[in-house]
């Protein structure tokens, strides 16, 4: 049976510590556990913890470090940079299938026709704990601070780049295998205007194709997240 897993940012390595007060009521009120019970807790960066619950109170678990394995994070980094969409909860959904899918970071992207630019980091925190603790990793997102089109363009570092866009022409292709690092653009609703296009094109980005039909932000960038995952493991 596979242990309850649970998100501390700053565990030690050993000894006995308390569970945050969150961690806590999971354990006690939700999960029903009770004293000498074992559980996994990871800080999401890639340390997991297996550690014994010592005394099991509402808003107060006191736990001791049986065993600390650090698994270093699989694969090539893959990067999505998303516009903003102006319904927060899609962006939501796009958050966490991502990190279901493991995907390494995440950068909001504000581009000519983003219509919402500000985020509440600590509820998109929240969701990518849980989709991480959800999916069992050891390793979360990292969330970007956003950031203006043009300025992430001329700083990005990826080994292969790419656009993705809804205007036809003759050089989009499908995402190609990956042999290094990665990062996609997904626009906003109303896609890239085309000097955002030739702008990527000029600091290296690769226009590519995510299929047929017309997706909605939150979709694509789910979908760029399947295909760059696919052509990276493939690639290994």
């Amino acid at each position: 049976m596979q242990l309850p897993y649970f998100f501390e940012e700053n565990p030690p390595n050993s000894g006995e510590f308390l569970l945050g007060e969150e961690s806590s009521k999971h354990a006690v009120q939700v999960l029903r556990m009770l004293e000498y019970q074992d559980i996994h807790i990871t800080n999401g960066l890639g340390i997991l913890l297996t550690c014994t619950i010592l005394s099991a109170y509402k808003k107060r678990v006191r736990v001791c470090v049986k065993e600390r394995v650090f698994s270093p994070r699989a694969g090539k980094s893959v990067s999505i940079a998303i516009s903003n969409i102006k319904n927060s909860g899609r962006f939501e959904i796009f958050l966490e299938k991502a990190t279901e899918l493991g995907i390494t970071e995440i950068v909001p992207l504000i581009c000519g026709r983003t219509e919402k630019i500000y985020l509440k980091k600590e509820r998109l925190h929240k969701i990518l704990v849980s989709a991480m603790l959800q999916s069992r990793q050891n390793w979360m997102p990292e969330l970007k601070e956003p950031i203006k089109f043009t300025e992430l363009i001329k700083e990005a570092s990826a080994d292969q780049k790419f656009i993705a866009h809804c205007i036809d022409i003759v050089n989009k292709r499908e995402i190609p295998m990956i042999n290094g690092s990665s990062q996609i653009l997904i626009g906003p609703e109303g896609d890239f205007s085309e000097n955002e296009i030739n702008q990527a094109e000029s600091y290296g980005y690769q226009s590519v194709s995510l299929g047929e039909t017309r997706l909605r932000t939150e979709t694509a960038g789910i979908v760029a997240a399947v295909l760059l995952k696919n052509r990276v493991e493939r690639s290994l």
